[in-house]
């Protein structure tokens, strides 16, 4: 029995939502981990509790959170439909959503990455003459690829499971913000979707498992490069 179009939109939907978090959170999840991998500051601590907050409270806390900064008559979130960027009901709000959930599984493996890095090399490079951005690109990002990887499949696994915040936040509306998971939870509440409901979860299962194959092959081939 083949996928129907609604399981077809709700698969590719999670893969979309999913892939754009993390590209979105990448760029901010470097300059947070170097931030925290690298420097003293008051409020270090702070700024550290704040980034994983959203692995402790509940994800329907988070999802309300996005609607009062986030919602149509929000300051942030009229000033993004103002310029063509809506949030509230539409698929963009549900990558919002799992950038945020997935946003400290991605901060904190390249964290811990760049903190494993020897300091020395760093050093060497700065008394060469290259300056604190030309040492980030050349030394840092590059001795950090494993930890890039592992954060950013993570992060993506993380961004195809989620649910409470997105339901919170866009809800569950066939076509626009209906992901894998928000599909299998409505075909458990329909009578005779256990079919469909199955198939969705071997396609998840399947999905996860092929990001973490990747994950581990990448690691492994940016290690190689990295020893040589």
């Amino acid at each position: 029995m083949p996928f129907s179009a609604e399981e077809v939109n709700a698969i590719l939907l999670s893969v979309r939502v999913a892939a754009c978090s993390v590209i979105v959170g990448l760029l901010p999840a470097l300059f947070f981990a170097y931030i925290l991998a690298r420097f003293e500051f008051k409020g270090k601590s702070l700024l550290d509790s704040l980034i994983h907050l959203p692995l402790v409270i509940p994800p329907v806390v988070t999802g309300y959170l996005l609607i009062i900064f986030l919602g149509r008559h929000s300051l942030i979130g009229g000033f993004f439909e103002k310029i063509g960027i809506k949030f509230a009901f539409n698929w963009k709000g549900a990558v919002a959503a799992a950038l945020v959930m997935s946003f400290p599984l991605l901060v904190r493996p390249i964290r811990l990455s760049i903190e494993a890095i020897d300091r020395g090399l760093e050093d060497a490079a700065r008394t060469l003459g290259a300056g604190r951005a030309r040492v980030f690109m050349t030394v840092t990002l590059p001795l950090s690829l494993p930890g890039i990887i592992s954060g950013s499949v993570l992060a993506l696994a993380r961004s195809l499971g989620e649910f409470g915040a997105t339901m919170t936040f866009v809800s569950n509306i066939p076509g626009e913000t209906q992901t894998l998971p928000l599909a299998l939870y409505s075909y458990t509440q329909t009578p005779g979707g256990e079919i469909m409901a199955g198939r969705l979860c071997a396609v998840s299962i399947v999905i996860a498992a092929a990001a973490l194959a990747a994950s581990n092959i990448l690691a492994e081939r940016a290690k190689k490069r990295i020893q040589k």
